[in-house]
């Protein structure tokens, strides 16, 4: 039995099993062995990292994003200190991890993802882990960002263009709204790129595995909401200065602040203003936020 890849799914199977292999092996998880260090760890990790990483749980949690024939599930299920569960949205998929995977029995659920309340079925932390499908990639990553309490890890395989921006730093062309928008939240690090043959059907763009791992902020310091209309309001028009892509929320605290035409002007002199949406860091986005509330 094979699984037929629906192009409306957005489906590319992996087929590369030394890839799978990274990709489970790039899941850090503490040693939890009463020795210090982690399993699947990398020397370019930050302390904030390592400081997340040191109080997760062994076994670790991991919620898999569409398996598919699980070509990376097999891999994830040897490792021990892993304890796997999966979601997937193809019932054909689906009957396919049940035959030949007899582990995944009881933990794999047949379901939308962005469509699942995540609260129901994990009450803690777990990281998030897979081959997401790349015609909505960015709307889980959106999703994640709803959990951030809750995932401290993601390990996932996107393409190479979407890894590169949210990896990106501010001054670039490919810097943008989920660059922002995840790295005030995460560290994150580009792993390696894959090739178009490692798929089938092999996609017509080259892919990337990439790992967050949730650093230490808190708080923004601002309102999150406010937060990220700032950040998708200057992205959006990202080749004006931000005194013309962010006019509308200018002019809306100009109106609740009763500020004449001298103040407004006075306001929208301020270097920032000048700036387009890429030249600003998380900090940058914070601190233009408490200007506009």
């Amino acid at each position: 039995m094979e699984v037929r890849a629906k192009k409306a799914l957005g489906q590319h199977f992996l087929t590369d099993l030394s890839i799978a292999q990274r990709i489970a092996d790039a899941l850090i998880v503490p040693c939890g062995d009463g020795k210090d260090g982690f399993h699947g760890a990398s020397d370019s990790l930050s302390q904030e990292c390592v400081n997340t990483l040191a109080s997760l749980p062994n076994p670790l949690l991991a919620l898999e994003i569409g398996p598919g024939m699980g070509v990376l599930t097999q891999y994830l299920l040897e490792r021990p200190e892993v304890d796997l569960r999966m979601v997937e949205i193809d019932t054909e998929s689906v009957n396919y991890l049940l035959i030949h995977f007899p582990k995944v029995q009881g933990k794999l659920m047949e379901a939308d993802f962005l469509k699942l309340k995540l609260e129901k079925f994990f009450s803690g932390q777990f990281a998030v882990v897979g081959n997401f499908p790349y015609n909505i990639s960015s709307q889980i990553f959106f999703k994640i960002l709803d959990y951030k309490e809750q995932v401290p890890q993601v390990v996932c395989m996107i393409q190479k263009e979407v890894a590169e921006r949210i990896a990106e730093k501010p001054g670039t062309k490919t810097y943008g709204i989920l660059s922002v928008l995840l790295q005030a939240w995460y560290d994150i690090e580009y792993l390696f790129t894959v090739g178009e043959g490692a798929f089938n059907p092999p996609p017509k763009v080259k892919s990337a595995v990439i790992r967050l791992v949730r650093n230490s902020r808190k708080e923004l310091g601002c309102d999150e909401g406010l937060f990220k209309t700032v950040v998708k309001t200057g992205f959006n028009q990202r080749r004006k200065t931000l005194r013309n892509s962010l006019k509308p929320l200018i002019h809306a605290k100009a109106d609740r602040e009763g500020w004449t035409e001298e103040q407004l002007a006075e306001f929208v002199a301020q270097p920032v203003f000048e700036l387009r949406p890429e030249r600003l860091s998380v900090e940058d986005f914070i601190s233009l936020t408490l200007k506009l509330a």
